[in-house]
């Protein structure tokens, strides 16, 4: 009899700003677990990053829009009807379905069915990555086939995510995870709270798989009046703070010599360039898109700060952690950043990096005072590497999630 096999559910896959998950879901691959990726989306990236290809296990790709497979839908849903969890599954869905009578809701329904029928009897248990829509699709599956499931939780999915919701999602009673894994102490004690057990929710930080990166470079320490080379990567929407950056930039000394270099794409580039252009800044910043690791890595090499402003949106959506703060210790890149969700747990404002307020004003303060005494930067870059080595490595991250999946597999937790 071959070994029970665990069913991943991703929004999408490969996608470039999710490497955390493909990092995890490499190592706990090369750990020994035996999964297949259930993808909801298709790619929409360009590039590639290093990790997408070391991954071996088989990608699934569920109907993106149920309307684009009728075919596959229409034999899913009928042959869901014979699975042993039909009526718990179909209950659970009619009472969401009346709390959130949206097409997001009902695709997440017909996603399940595919998945459920389609899954091999070797299959044992799911594993989503993220808590709100992958997490629905993994719940009626799971309750489909009578199985146990279980997720990880990130940012957007927990802080967006109704709450009654999340309840349902940590509670047995309601079908909920066997386990639940987050990669941020805020995120892990609002769970907890919502939880029937708080040991429900495990503190599970990614961190780095510091074999990917080369070691950091030798840095000259720059003079004051050398040009500030500042860089920034991270998707161009709200959360991330660039709107408010760009208005800061314009507000910098004239005398100072500066250039900023964003990585990233996102809704809102059309918008800030344009934004750039307007206050007089546009021939300082170079706009490169999505870039993979390998270019990632060199830009930071060549930068001299790290920039992130990252906030809360209007619709309460945040970072965790963000993984490119990482990225930069490693490679004694100094960070200027906010003291936004998780980000105080990875950076001490003074020690590890400069933790300012988004405003424009403050962020133009602490580039200007940053680039007037070229000692600070380094030493607390000194200090970001350090604590990077010593508490944020990805092994003990990906060996706790392996025992608590192993154990949800043979149903011993």
């Amino acid at each position: 009899m071959s070994a029970p096999r665990l069913a991943v559910v991703v929004k999408g896959w490969p996608r470039l700003s999710e490497t955390f998950i493909a990092q995890e879901l490499v190592a706990l691959e090369e750990a020994g677990l035996d999964f297949d990726i259930w993808s909801l989306r298709h790619p929409t990236d360009t590039k590639t990053h290093p990790l997408h290809d070391r991954l071996r296990a088989d990608v699934r790709y569920l109907p993106e829009y149920l309307r684009d497979e009728p075919r596959r839908v229409a034999r899913a849903m009928g042959a869901a009807a014979d699975l042993p969890g039909f009526d718990a599954a179909a209950a659970a869905y009619a009472a969401d379905l009346a709390r959130d009578d949206t097409a997001n809701r009902r695709r997440r329904w017909g996603q399940a069915c595919v998945m459920a029928t389609e899954m091999g009897s070797e299959v044992a248990g799911i594993y989503a990555h993220f808590l709100h829509t992958p997490s629905s699709v993994a719940r009626y599956a799971a309750i489909l086939r009578g199985q146990p499931w279980s997720f990880s939780a990130h940012a957007k999915d927990i802080w967006t995510s109704q709450e009654w919701e999340l309840r349902e999602k940590l509670t047995p009673a309601t079908h909920g995870a066997a386990f639940g894994a987050t990669c941020t102490a805020i995120g892990a004690d609002f769970l907890r709270g919502l939880a029937d057990d708080p040991a429900r929710v495990d503190l599970v930080y990614h961190g780095l798989d510091l074999a990917r990166f080369p070691a950091p470079p030798e840095r000259a320490l720059r003079t004051p009046e050398a040009p500030l080379r500042m860089m920034s990567v991270g998707r161009l929407v709200e959360k991330k703070g660039f709107d408010r950056l760009i208005e800061a930039l314009a507000l910098l000394p004239a005398e100072l010599n500066w250039h900023w270099t964003h990585i990233g794409g996102g809704t809102l580039a059309v918008a800030l360039a344009a934004r750039a252009d307007e206050l007089g800044v546009a021939d300082r910043i170079t706009w490169r898109g999505a870039c993979d690791q390998p270019e990632v890595i060199a830009a930071m090499r060549d930068a001299d700060l790290f920039v992130l402003p990252s906030r809360v949106a209007d619709d309460g959506d945040r970072d965790g952690l963000p993984n490119v703060l990482m990225e930069a210790a490693s490679q004694t890149l100094p960070m200027l950043t906010t003291p936004i969700s998780a980000i105080p747990e990875f950076i001490t404002n003074g020690v590890h990096g400069i933790l300012s307020d988004d405003a424009p004003n403050a962020l133009a303060t602490a580039m200007t005072r940053f680039a007037a005494d070229p000692a600070l930067g380094p030493a607390m870059a000194a200090q970001a590497h350090k604590r990077l080595h010593a508490e944020f490595t990805m092994a003990p991250g990906i060996a706790h999630l392996q025992g608590r999946l192993t154990q949800m597999l043979t149903r011993q937790g």
